[in-house]
């Protein structure tokens, strides 16, 4: 009886055997060995192995496992490395008038190169082409990251920014949302140079009543909490939030309004009003109400420190086209029409400031990474700038952990695509990066690229390499034909 037992399980064994033969299912690409960084709990797994078929991943789990359940056309080795979702730059710009299209064009490598695989287009002056450009990267024919676009911002009439729908009545509002949804654009951009702040406040809550997420810039004679009690989806740039926290902000917003204080008098009120009970009440409100900041810290440290970095040196300087070179320009003459006592205040305020970034992540903000990157903001470059962003989170009290969630979980969040993006999971994206060392441990490590897979097509470091070179080969041309 124990013979015909043992025979018998061996002949299960082998009918095992051959159905696990049999089943063994055919993947595109098998990245094996790699230790996989779970951003959401920050952990590390050693030694898996992902499956990806498609746009899409279709198999994670122990690299033996999985290579014996599944054969691929290409294989990543990625022992010794780490494997995180694909980075999000969530506020990015393209402008600079249409003669600049193709410098514009020439950034979209730029920032796959640099393991971002998504950007949010937060509006210039070429919202059309941009437009144009989303759509032929969705359809395969333009190579970029994934572009999430704002078109045309909202604004008041005759307004400082080009690109953008005037507005100078509810009507307008309405007509140009009406507009928006038809572009079918991925959120709203709303900006104050001349729109009026009770259109800013319609515009928000008729966008929300429609679906739309929004953005903006908030208008002085606002407080912060109005705008986000109208329904403002996201905080850009981390002034605003500083501001929040100014005890007497309403009475501020209210003499500006009235016209019995200027910018200057309102903006000196609330460099030095800041309260931190008031901004803590201000911040756990924005948690409550969903509302997610993008500090954009590296480009306003930038614009602070213009007066002893020239930036002259920058070896990041030969991916920037001329014409968008010549952008900078603005910014650079009016940094540098400040006195001795206007840079020092301006030093001073860019630390007040950034000091809040760890106030709001104990309140419970999301913190989407975001650069500013593009035209007229002078050396924040596109690609390596959200790479900078991230080393001044942890230098401004973020862990790494936090500085990558805002990086690869944040900004799907904010769009509600969680179940889709910023995860390394069966069913999830194929936007990933493979990185030489634990992120973990070191926010540096992000800049340290081995392997970029994006939308399922691989890009190994010699790939990359031949992206920057491209670019930087187009940058010399244009040079050489504009001297």
């Amino acid at each position: 009886m124990l013979k015909l037992f043992h025979v018998a399980v061996a002949a299960l064994l082998v009918l095992a055997g051959a159905g696990a033969v049999a089943a063994v299912q055919q993947g595109d690409v098998i990245v094996r060995h790699a230790a996989i960084v779970d951003v959401e709990k920050a952990a590390v797994a050693a030694d898996q192995a992902v499956v990806v078929r498609g746009g899409t991943i279709v198999a994670v789990g122990p690299d033996v496992a999985v290579a014996r359940a599944w054969r691929a056309g290409r294989t990543v080795d990625g022992a010794g490395r780490f494997l995180i979702p694909g980075l999000w730059d969530m506020h990015v710009h393209f402008g600079g008038g249409p003669a600049l299209i193709e410098e514009n064009k020439a950034l979209l490598p730029l920032y796959v190169a640099h393991g971002i695989t998504t950007v949010r287009d937060a509006s210039g002056d070429l919202p059309e082409a941009v437009l144009a450009w989303r759509r032929e990267i969705a359809e395969g024919s333009l190579f970029g990251p994934t572009l999430l676009s704002s078109g045309p911002k909202i604004e008041g009439i005759k307004p400082v920014w080009k690109g953008t729908i005037e507005v100078g009545s509810e009507a307008d509002v309405d007509a140009a949302l009406i507009r928006l949804k038809a572009l079918g654009v991925d959120f709203v951009k709303i900006t104050d140079s001349t729109l009026e702040p009770r259109l800013f406040l319609y515009a928000v809550a008729r966008a929300k009543a429609l679906g739309l997420r929004t953005s903006g810039h908030i208008p002085m004679a606002l407080t912060v909490a109005q705008a986000t009690d109208a329904g403002l989806s996201s905080i850009e740039h981390l002034d605003y939030a500083f501001k929040a926290g100014v005890k007497d902000e309403a009475a501020i917003a209210a003499a500006f309004a009235a016209g019995r204080i200027d910018r200057t008098e309102a903006s000196r009120r609330i460099d030095t009003g800041f309260d931190t009970a008031t901004a803590m009440a201000a911040y756990r409100r924005f948690a409550a109400q969903g509302v997610a900041v993008t500090p954009t810290l590296n480009g306003s440290r930038i614009l602070a420190w213009l007066d002893s970095d020239t930036h002259a040196d920058d070896p990041y300087l030969a991916y920037i086209g001329p014409g968008l070179r010549a952008t900078y320009q603005w910014r650079i003459e009016r940094a540098a029409q400040a006195d001795a006592a206007a840079v020092a205040a301006r030093h001073a305020h860019f630390e007040r400031m950034a000091a809040v970034l760890p106030m709001l992540v104990e309140a419970g903000v999301p913190i989407m990474a975001g650069t500013d990157a593009g035209f007229l903001n002078s050396f924040n470059y596109p690609g390596i700038g959200l790479h900078d962003e991230l080393r001044l989170f942890v230098a401004k009290g973020l862990s790494p952990a936090q500085a990558l969630v805002a990086a690869t979980r944040a900004g799907p969040a904010w769009f509600r695509t969680l179940d889709r993006y910023g995860a390394v999971a069966p069913g999830k994206a194929a936007d990933l990066v493979l990185l030489d060392r634990n992120p973990l441990d070191d926010i540096e490590a992000t800049r340290a690229i081995d392997t970029v897979i994006l939308r399922g097509a691989v890009y190994d470091r010699a790939a990359l390499d031949r992206m920057l070179a491209d670019t930087r080969a187009k940058v010399a041309a244009w040079q050489q034909a504009a001297r």
